[in-house]
Formats: structure tokens, sequence, C-alpha cells
């Protein structure tokens, strides 16, 4: 496999720690492709704002997401580079037989 893009510090175990949790694959897919706020994640789930931040937490840990600050505000964005190179490194890591390999 070739992950020429990124280079992972990650890892599999760290990746599936990230992953494990339902309200943080919801916040991924909510941050997904747009700059999001701490405020308007909390609106679209419907949880309170240190269980969010708390997710948030952990997700920018694993690079998962990045943050960029406007203002007073936070805003949150998904890293699909990063995504797509951890997922890679559990295919090389699972099925080593089947060499994936990232394009851009």
């Amino acid at each position: 496999m070739t992950v020429n893009m990124i280079e992972t510090d990650l890892g599999t175990v760290g990746f599936a720690k990230a992953l494990a949790d339902d309200t943080r694959q919801q916040i991924m897919a909510i941050c997904c492709c747009r700059l999001i706020s701490v405020s308007d994640i909390v609106a679209e789930l419907n949880v309170a704002q240190p269980t969010v931040s708390h997710h948030l937490k952990i997700l920018k840990s694993a690079g998962l997401v990045t943050s960029e600050r406007r203002g007073k505000q936070v805003l949150y964005t998904l890293d699909q580079a990063r995504l797509a190179a951890a997922c890679c490194q559990v295919a090389e890591d699972f099925a080593p037989e089947y060499p994936i390999e990232m394009t851009v």
C-alpha cells in the first residue's frame, strides 16, 4: 500500500477508539465538507455543549477534525485526508494481500 499524501501516527487502535463512539461519528458527519461551530453542532445533535466539546477534543487529538478560529468562534471541519489515510492504514494492517493506494 502507498499512502503518499499523509504520514499518520494515529495507529490502528487510536483510530478505532476515536471512531468507537456513535456521537463522535455523528459529529464527523456534521463536520464533513464545511466549517461549523460548537453551538451549531450542539443544535444539530441536540446534546449538551460539554458533551460535544469532549468528543471534539478526542477527534482533534486523533487528527480527524481540525479547527480554525474566526473572531470569538472556533469552527471545526472533518480532515478527510487524515480519515482516508487512517482507513487505508487499517486495511494495510489487516488485509495486506489487498493493497490500497490513495490518489488525489
